[in-house]
């Protein structure tokens, strides 16, 4: 079993990237000066942290790091809540599409740290191409995704929700995708898309995106605003191991809980 559990990010306004993450519906758990940490329900686990040191500066656009961190809400039906209720609290979004395997609405921090939000397909429904899951993008169906949600009743906006997958630039897929196949037990499961690779396990369609889109060239500097750290749990795991890819960026890996 695999799981993505933390997300680790390093911001220049705490105030405002706290406030921001408030209204995207995590609950703040723990304060401290320099650090918040949310869980996504109140009572729940620590999903999220972010640390703002007193100086640091923004990654180069060509930089190895994070592309998006994303959330997976339990059904469609929750998804349209959340996008409803966070539209209602001014949050601008970037983009809504449909997978194939999930509907996903994205979007990024007041820092530009990406996001997702996505419920997933039932697995039966997944497309299927050449041996390998078969994603694509197509536009959202925005009116049914909020039709259903008025059908159900609202609630809290991330009930039920969990990191779902990560999704990184990186310089090489060539020397990315087995660190990572090795480090987390993963498999490729979508390799046609260019300049991108999908990987997962326990016959998920991702766990994680690694992309070269846009250029990358440089590894992340780990003194550089953005991601910090990721944590994956497997259930193979008795002790965490802390580690870094070809490319810098940290990854914890822990026991599941």
């Amino acid at each position: 079993m695999l799981e993505f559990v933390h997300l680790h990010l390093r911001v220049r306004d705490l105030a405002a990237v706290s406030d921001f993450y408030t209204r995207l519906g995590f609950v703040p758990v723990k304060t401290s000066p320099g650090r918040t940490e949310f869980a996504v329900t109140a009572g729940g686990p620590v999903r999220l942290t972010l640390t703002a040191p007193r100086s640091a500066s923004p990654a180069p656009a060509d930089s190895a790091g994070l592309f998006h961190a994303a959330l997976l809400l339990p059904n469609r039906a929750a998804l349209g809540n959340w996008l409803r209720q966070t539209a209602d609290a001014g949050v601008e979004f970037d983009g809504f599409s449909d997978h194939g395997v999930s509907e996903a609405i994205y979007l990024h921090d007041p820092e530009g740290n990406g996001l997702e939000f996505y419920a997933d397909r039932p697995t039966a429904a997944w497309p299927r191409q050449n041996g390998e899951i078969g994603m694509f993008t197509r536009p959202l169906n925005l009116p049914d995704l909020l039709a259903e949600a008025a059908r159900a009743p609202a609630g809290p906006p991330l009930a039920g929700a969990r990191w779902g997958h990560l999704h990184l630039r990186v310089t090489d897929l060539a020397r990315s995708d087995p660190f990572y196949r090795e480090a987390l037990g993963m498999v490729v499961t979508e390799s046609s898309y260019p300049g991108a690779r999908f990987l997962a396990a326990d016959g998920y369609h991702h766990h994680l995106g690694l992309n070269t889109w846009g250029g990358v060239r440089q590894p992340r500097n780990p003194a550089h605003l953005g991601l910090v750290e990721a944590t994956f749990a497997r259930s193979d795991r008795t002790t965490t191991t802390s580690l870094h890819d070809p490319d810098g960026i940290a990854l914890r890996v822990v026991p599941v809980a």
